[in-house]
Formats: structure tokens, sequence, C-alpha cells
């Protein structure tokens, strides 16, 4: 019987896109190196991140609160009354994705769906009594952990680092990398 292997990985047409100028290694994981794969660090970064949020949650006593929920809650404290695909847009997030999510933050006491009394076919998310008032407890928790995980890290390279995640998003936004992989 003949033994089964993996088939031999290839980039062509798997929606990679390199930047002008840019050498192929600086995003290549093939030596694998973990601590030199850029995917393995936004996710070892994002994950480690996350895991913190949610201890600062549950030492606070607001553990209902979910890291997933920052976008959708910042964007609201800063305007409530979105409409749905307006939130699931400053959020970074797909329709499908905010259904899920606003569920389990409607579940959580967090916001409420109400009709637009222009367009009945429109909802518009607001947010509870509870909502509004986690606010400060919640900032105040995303504030101290990162500054932990800044910690060591300058003002300046913080800026150069929300810039470049912000062209990575854009590439990803721009479907130069197939989300469905």
């Amino acid at each position: 019987m003949k033994k089964k292997t993996a088939p031999e990985a290839s980039t062509e047409g798997a929606g990679i896109a390199g930047g002008e100028g840019q050498e192929p290694e600086a995003f290549r994981c093939a030596d694998l190196d973990v601590e030199e794969c850029p995917y393995y660090l936004i996710t070892r970064v994002s994950l480690a991140t996350t895991a913190a949020l949610k201890r600062g949650f549950v030492e606070a006593g607001i553990g209902f609160i979910r890291p997933a929920y920052l976008g959708s809650l910042m964007s609201l404290w800063r305007e409530d009354g979105l409409k749905m695909i307006e939130l699931g847009r400053r959020a970074g997030l797909e329709p499908s994705t905010m259904t899920g999510l606003l569920d389990r933050m409607e579940r959580d006491g967090l916001v409420e769906r109400r009709p637009d009394p222009t367009d009945r076919r429109v909802l518009k998310i607001f947010l509870t009594e509870a909502g509004a008032r986690v606010r400060e407890a919640v900032i105040g928790i995303v504030d101290r952990i990162l500054a932990v995980v800044f910690s060591e890290v300058g003002a300046d390279e913080i800026e150069a680092l929300k810039g470049l995640m912000r062209k990575v998003l854009i590439n990803v936004r721009e479907e130069k990398v197939d989300e469905s992989c």
C-alpha cells in the first residue's frame, strides 16, 4: 500500500501578493522558525492579549464582557444607535459574524436591536443602560492591559505598528488575500 504524503504547498494562485520592493523572505515561514513567521507572531500577540483582557474583565467582576465585543462597544460608546451594517463596518466584521455577536451581546444585556423608525427593514443597535455603565471599567482594563503589553515599546514604535497593521488590514480588505482559505 502506498504511503500518503502531504501535497507540496504552492503559493501560486493562493491570493498571496507581495508589496512592491518586498523581499518574499520577509513574510515567509518556510524555514519553520515560528519567531520569524509574521502569521505566528500576529496570532500569538492577539491570543495572549485576548487572554489577558478576559482575565482582567473577570477579575473586575465584568466577565460577561468579551474581548470580541470591544469593536462594537467602542463604536457604540462613540455613537449609539448605529445601523447594524454600519456597526459591522466600523467593527470590521461581516454581517453574518455581526448577527451572532449581537445575539451574544444582547443575551449579556449590553445592547438591544430596534427597528429604524424611518425604515422598518433596518435594525439599529443601541446600548442598554448596562452597556453604557460598563464603559469606564472596560476602557480602564483595556488601557491597563495594553500598558503592560506595550511596556517595553516606545510611543513611536506603537504608532508605527498601528500604521503597519492598518496597511495589513487594507490588504486583507482589498481581497489581496483569499479569506476563504
